[in-house]
C-alpha cells in the first residue's frame, strides 16, 4: 500500500523536522504561503485555503492541480509541498496547518482501519467515508489510481492476446516476472497471483527501480510489477493488464478536506477535477514533471485549462 512505499519513507529525524517546520510560525517550503490561513467567510465558504502534499512528485502535482482549479473559481489557494509521510501530513490537516491534501482511497482506508477488507472502488470509497477522522471529509474520488499493477510489453500483449492478469495463466510456463524483492512474499504479490488468478510464473526475478523496467524491455522478463502511474509505462508503451478480481485493491485519488473549509463552491471545483482525472492522464502529468523536467505548477495549470476548468 502507498503508505508503505519507499518513496514515502522518511527517517525519524526527517519526520520530526517536518513536524517542527509545520508548527513553526510562517514556516513553508513555498514562500507564497501565508503564515496563517484566513477564516472562512460569514457564509461558511473558505476565502483562502492551503493545500499540502506528501513528499513525492505525484502528490505535489495533484496539489498544484487542486490549487489551479480553486484559483480559477475565485478561491485563493496556495500550496505547501513536500510535507512528508502520511503520518505527518494527516497531523497537519487535522491541526489546521493545511486545509486540503490529495489522498488515495485504499491506502488511507487501510491506514485508518487496519481491519478494512473492501477492495472494489465504490466499496473502498464508502468505507473511507466512515473512517475519516472527525472534522475531515473525502470529496468525490477520481478514476485515477496509483497502485500495484502488472505490465507487459506491447509485443507480448499482442503475441498472447493479453488484456487482463488472468490471461497470463495460459502462458505461465514461459513467463518470468520481474518485481521488487518483497513482491515474492506479499499478499499483493506472487502469493496473491496464485490464490486469486491461479497464476504461477516460470520464475521470479527480484529487482528494484529501473532494473525492473530494463528486464522487461530486454526480454529478461515477460511481465513486471510497477505502480500504475509510473512514467516508464508511457515511455515504453507498456500495456497494463486489468485486475478484474481486485487483487491489488483500489487506490483512487481523492481530495481530503477540512470540513470547516469546505463549501459548495470548493467541493464543486475539486469534484470537477476528479471527474476529469484518470490514470492515463495522471501518468502523463507525472511523466511531464519527472521525465521531461517541466515545472509542476506550469504542468498543473496547463492541464486544468486544457480540460476547461481554468
Amino acid at each position: 500500500m502507498r503508505h508503505l512505499r519507499a518513496r514515502l519513507a522518511l527517517t525519524t529525524a526527517a519526520v520530526v523536522a517536518a513536524g517542527l517546520a509545520l508548527s513553526a510560525c510562517g514556516a513553508s517550503s513555498n514562500p507564497t504561503v501565508a503564515a496563517s490561513t484566513p477564516a472562512g467567510s460569514a457564509s461558511g465558504a473558505a476565502t483562502s485555503v492551503v493545500i499540502g502534499s506528501a513528499d513525492f512528485s505525484e502528490s505535489q502535482i495533484l496539489a498544484e492541480v487542486y490549487a489551479a482549479a480553486l484559483n480559477a473559481k475565485g478561491i485563493k489557494a496556495t500550496t505547501r509541498p513536500n510535507i512528508g509521510s502520511r503520518e505527518v501530513y494527516l497531523k497537519a490537516i487535522q491541526d489546521g496547518s493545511v486545509d486540503i491534501v490529495p489522498e488515495y482511497t485504499g491506502s488511507l482506508l487501510n491506514y485508518l482501519d487496519k481491519t478494512a477488507t473492501a477492495k472494489a472502488p465504490d466499496e473502498v470509497y464508502a468505507a473511507l467515508g466512515k473512517a475519516v477522522p472527525t472534522g475531515l471529509v473525502a470529496l468525490d474520488k477520481s478514476a485515477a489510481e496509483d497502485k500495484n499493477s502488472i505490465v507487459v510489453t506491447k509485443d507480448t500483449a499482442a503475441k498472447w492476446s493479453l488484456t487482463q492478469i488472468g490471461d497470463l495463466v495460459a502462458h505461465q510456463a514461459e513467463i518470468v516476472v520481474a518485481a521488487p524483492p518483497e513482491f515474492q512474499t506479499r499478499v499483493q504479490g506472487l502469493p496473491g497471483l496464485k490464490d486469486v488468478y491461479s497464476f504461477v510464473p516460470k520464475d521470479f526475478r527480484p529487482l528494484k527501480g529501473q532494473a525492473v523496467v530494463d528486464a522487461l524491455v530486454n526480454g529478461q522478463a515477460q511481465a513486471a510489477n510497477v505502480f500504475s502511474t509510473d512514467p516508464s509505462i508511457l515511455a515504453n508503451g507498456f500495456v497494463t493488464l486489468a485486475d478484474p478480481k481486485a487483487l491489488f485493491g483500489s487506490d483512487n485519488v481523492v481530495p481530503l478536506v477540512r470540513k470547516d473549509k469546505n463549501s459548495a463552491a470548493l467541493a464543486a471545483a475539486l469534484n470537477a477535477v476528479s471527474a476529469k482525472l484518470d490514470t492515463a492522464t495522471l501518468t502523463k502529468l507525472v511523466s511531464q514533471v519527472d521525465v521531461d523536467k517541466k515545472d509542476a505548477v506550469a504542468v498543473a495549470k496547463a492541464w486544468v485549462a486544457s480540460v476547461g476548468l481554468g
